[in-house]
């Protein structure tokens, strides 16, 4: 049992970690964001000029990690530049 605590609080700290990386990102693109739900598991991305809004997850994915997004959005999470350009046209 605790192996499976151990993992878990790992498990949400990389998912935070990657969620962080994309929030940092979307700053940058002029979008709003804050981190929510248990363990700040979910981002919301709000775009200030047309209040549109999307929450973002990420979740483990074959042998890495990958972003999923309102509306069918995917991408591995390596690819976190591209992503917040996608939600930053999908927003703005």
């Amino acid at each position: 049992m605790i192996v499976a605590v151990v993992g878990a609080q790992e498990f949400a700290e990389v998912r935070r970690h990657h969620l962080a990386a994309l929030a940092y990102e979307v700053e940058a693109r002029g979008l709003l964001w804050r981190l929510a739900g248990p363990e700040e598991s979910v981002l919301t991305v709000l775009g200030p000029r047309t209040r549109r809004r999307a929450m973002v997850v990420a979740t483990p994915a074959g042998d890495g990690w990958s972003y999923l997004w309102t509306g069918g959005g995917i991408a591995d999470v390596g690819e976190v530049a591209a992503v917040a350009d996608r939600l930053a046209r999908l927003l703005g």
